[in-house]
């Protein structure tokens, strides 16, 4: 179990709601998420202690829950393997007020914190929502946070109320909402892909830059839509392809991590949605472009194979419940 820090508000009691165990996670791995914990904490205090409003000044962190492989198990750590793969500790952060998950306001600071701290080696995602929000989407069947409320772990918790119960969504509404899903974003991942590769023909690299950064914004939210039901918020590629790639392991083969390289090129696209754009010295050469070019062209396949899988699974629940209830009503 970590032992948290008790922050200044007050004493609080750090209670493991739901699952509670780190015993199936590595020492090292549990004494970096305590840094996590720590970070997330001196950063969020720090950008409300200028705040004059009544939100800022009551603003609060209730829950932080670990999802994802490293609450299930079964996550990655090959850094140094041929596709230098590493899930990430993906964290779901719960606040108290809706206006407090703004991420440019409140979490940008912790986000490169928890990328430069040299004693956090695994990469770390978070996502922010207010408590009303999630109670919500477990209401209304939303998925992704039912999994999180059956197989995450509670690392910090500021009091003791549980979220609420979540409804299941019917089957057949599953597969409607997921199908729509896929049909709308795999349609605008292949049309700004297109449109990247008429831009990089023209040799305006930039415009192409930014057209692909839209078609992998795409891809990414169409896998994460379609299996769960989740659109996670933000323009950032890396977030969202961690997001991606934590539903199905096969779409890591898209954008490998073993070579700096192209590493350092994934991280130029991910900086294409503003300054490709809006800054004057923003660059990205033809070499970069024309390997994201072609990883983009694997991921498209890989996320056309992933989502029609998953379709065509819900299709064959769907499929035997009706012959269930067909067989039941002629009994």
């Amino acid at each position: 179990m970590l032992k948290l820090p008790v922050d200044d508000i007050g004493s609080f009691a750090y209670r493991l709601l739901m699952k509670s165990s780190l015993e199936h996670m590595p020492l090292r791995k549990q004494r970096e998420l305590g840094r996590v914990l720590e970070i997330l904490h001196e950063e969020f205090e720090d950008a409300l202690k200028e705040g004059t409003a009544d939100f800022k000044k009551r603003g609060r962190i209730l829950k932080i829950i670990l999802f994802g492989s490293y609450a299930k198990g079964g996550w990655v750590d090959e850094p140094f393997t041929m596709k230098g793969y590493r899930s990430d500790f993906d964290l779901l952060i719960i606040v108290n007020n809706r206006k407090l998950c703004e991420f440019a306001e409140y979490w940008y600071k912790a986000a490169d914190r928890l990328i430069h701290d040299a004693s956090i080696e695994t990469p770390v995602s978070f996502i922010v929502h207010s408590r009303r929000e999630v109670n919500t989407y477990l209401r209304e069947g939303q998925y992704f946070f039912s999994d999180i409320r059956k197989e995450g772990i509670v690392l910090y918790e500021l009091d003791d109320e549980p979220l609420a119960e979540p409804e299941p969504l019917p089957i057949e509404d599953r597969l409607r909402v997921a199908k729509e899903h896929f049909d709308h974003r795999f349609k605008a991942a292949s049309k700004f892909y297109k449109g990247a590769m008429f831009y990089s023909r023209e040799s305006d690299f930039n415009e192409s830059a930014f057209l692909t950064h839209q078609s992998l914004e795409q891809a990414y939210s169409c896998v994460v839509l379609t299996l769960t039901n989740y659109g996670p918020p933000s323009h950032n590629i890396k977030f969202l392809r961690s997001i991606a790639e934590e539903q199905d392991r096969r779409l890591a083969e898209a954008f490998p991590r073993d070579q700096h390289k192209e590493r350092a090129w994934f991280n130029t696209l991910n900086e294409a949605y503003v300054k490709a754009r809006y800054s004057k010295h923003y660059e990205i050469s033809e070499e970069a472009l024309g390997w994201v070019h072609e990883r983009t062209t694997v991921l498209l396949e890989l996320v056309e194979t992933v989502c029609e899988g998953h379709l065509e699974t819900l299709r064959g629940v769907v499929g035997s419940d009706i012959i269930k209830r067909d067989s039941l009503s002629c009994d």
